[in-house]
């Protein structure tokens, strides 16, 4: 893991669980002979969560819902997929106290709702299957209220405190997402320009702690159109963003590089 900032004391980086943004791939991704092992790595690295609480770019939903809180059914919300795709599993135990800590936490900032019947969609389960395949961590999964930074971040900064009751907050989407422009005569040592450009601005940024820019990324992103047509997979950063933003530690890339086209930069906030 290579660390590109630091100017946190030691001492809080450890007592605090960091807040994460991944990229979660699709599907084959557990198929693949790279990525799973570097998720399995990521994870290993961290101290075990005592609960996940996932923030996925598969679900935006006004007012902030909070999912299953039991083992339900996951949510195969992905299409053309061979059919042992729609077989995978992930029977995590569900996290009733977090969901009623989560309450707590946002009840007096924002409006609340419930979707007790929704399973893990795939933007939690593939990469949680990768970083722990046992699915003995107990996962919570809330909706994103909003595509908007600002509200994001601020949601965010709402569950900081779970950060010292041993809670990983997880926004999972990925940091290029353009897949009409995907070309498949390119390597994953060639991307595309518009990936290339998107990935190299967004990692300066956050090398840089240039918060501002990286909030204002729609006037000043390169290639915005082609790598995030649609902004739902860059996003989740934000709330990870707000999550540590009040105590800033150390940033780590924990993943890099590209997949089919897209960048896998993942990030560890402390």
């Amino acid at each position: 893991m290579a660390n590109i900032m630091s100017d946190s004391a030691p001492t809080r980086e450890t007592t605090r669980m960091p807040a994460l943004y991944l990229g979660h791939g699709a599907p084959p991704l557990v198929e693949d002979p790279v990525w799973p092992g570097q998720l399995a790595s990521w994870a290993g690295r961290l101290r075990r969560p005592a609960a996940v609480l996932m923030v996925s770019a598969h679900w935006e939903q006004a007012p902030l819902s909070i999912a299953a809180t039991t083992t339900v059914p996951l949510l195969y919300d992905f299409w053309g997929f061979p059919e042992r795709f729609y077989q995978l599993g992930y029977p995590s135990p569900g996290a009733p106290a977090l969901a009623e800590r989560v309450r707590e936490l946002l009840a007096a900032h924002q409006p609340i709702s419930e979707s007790p019947g929704r399973g893990l969609d795939h933007g939690a389960f593939i990469p949680l299957k990768c970083m722990w395949p046992e699915a003995d961590v107990p996962v919570l999964q809330i909706s994103m209220p909003s595509l908007g930074a600002e509200a994001l971040l601020e949601t965010g900064r709402q569950l900081a405190p779970l950060r010292d009751e041993d809670v990983l907050i997880i926004g999972s989407g990925f940091l290029t997402h353009g897949l009409a422009f995907i070309d498949p005569t390119r390597s994953d040592d060639d991307p595309p320009a518009w990936s290339a450009e998107f990935d190299a601005w967004a990692a300066e940024c956050i090398a840089l702690r240039d918060f501002d820019a990286l909030m204002d990324y729609r006037s000043r992103a390169p290639a915005l159109a082609f790598a995030h047509p649609t902004v739902d997979h860059l996003v989740p950063l934000f709330v990870a963003l707000g999550a540590v933003i009040d105590a800033p530690g150390t940033i780590d890339t924990a993943i890099e590089g590209f997949w089919f086209n897209l960048s896998k930069r993942s990030f560890q906030f402390n």
